[in-house]
């Protein structure tokens, strides 16, 4: 199966609060991330799993180690080309969907298209097949704080999708929602992936949820395991 992301030999320290020694999260992360799948990683509150997305995402920086994307060294990058880099090929969704609240859900799903400088009248038709696609096209008008809690989640996830990502980097998407709302979400993500060859990297402590995966991964104490 093709490797769409891979990390290798990943570390990442932080200074610790006595500013003379630095507190180890990370301690040579190795994955591979295959064009396609779901992979799930789990792990007890605090332990990186939050920190190594964000590196696998470009969004942060490993303090030693390569992240590659195909063939690509996001390590050569500068923040520009990283920056563009991850608005074509990458979609991010959070535990907080971080909407605009002066923007209405229309204006926020296309709003990463326009980076792209495409047509605006062709990203709108592109966000509202999104909206209609997540069950919120009567929605499309409507602020964020009109909006029910799972709704802004779906918003967000459709501007993740907005730019036709290779892959989508999920941190505790469904955390702030309740059961129903959390199903309709993993429905919905599961069936774009099949739809669209999507790979899923999903954060999570709800081990139900990882158990939906292709492949479950575990951190634990800064090393990375595979579950059988």
């Amino acid at each position: 199966m093709e490797t769409l992301l891979r990390a290798e030999k990943i570390y990442k320290d932080y200074p610790a609060k006595a500013g003379k020694q630095f507190l180890n999260v990370l301690a040579g992360v190795d994955i591979d991330i295959p064009k396609g799948t779901v992979i799930s990683i789990v792990g007890p509150s605090g332990c990186g799993k939050s920190t190594l997305l964000h590196i696998l995402g470009g969004l942060d920086k490993p303090s030693s180690g390569s992240v590659y994307f195909g063939d690509k060294d996001l390590s050569t990058m500068n923040e520009k080309e990283l920056a563009a880099f991850r608005n074509r090929n990458m979609g991010f969704v959070f535990q907080f969907h971080h909407l605009l609240p002066e923007f209405t859900a229309l204006e926020n799903v296309f709003m990463p298209g326009l980076i792209q400088d495409k047509p605006v009248d062709e990203l709108k038709d592109r966000a509202r097949n999104l909206l209609d696609q997540f069950n919120i096209g009567d929605r499309a008008h409507h602020r964020p704080s009109e909006l029910s809690g799972g709704e802004q989640q779906r918003v967000a996830v459709a501007r993740a999708l907005m730019n036709n990502p290779e892959i989508l980097l999920a941190d505790e998407p469904t955390g702030n929602l309740d059961e129903e709302n959390t199903e309709i979400m993993l429905e919905m993500l599961f069936n774009v992936r099949i739809d669209s060859d999507l790979s899923i990297v999903l954060v999570t402590h709800d081990r139900s949820i990882a158990d939906r995966s292709n492949m479950i991964f575990e951190l634990r104490k800064g090393k990375l395991y595979r579950n059988t």
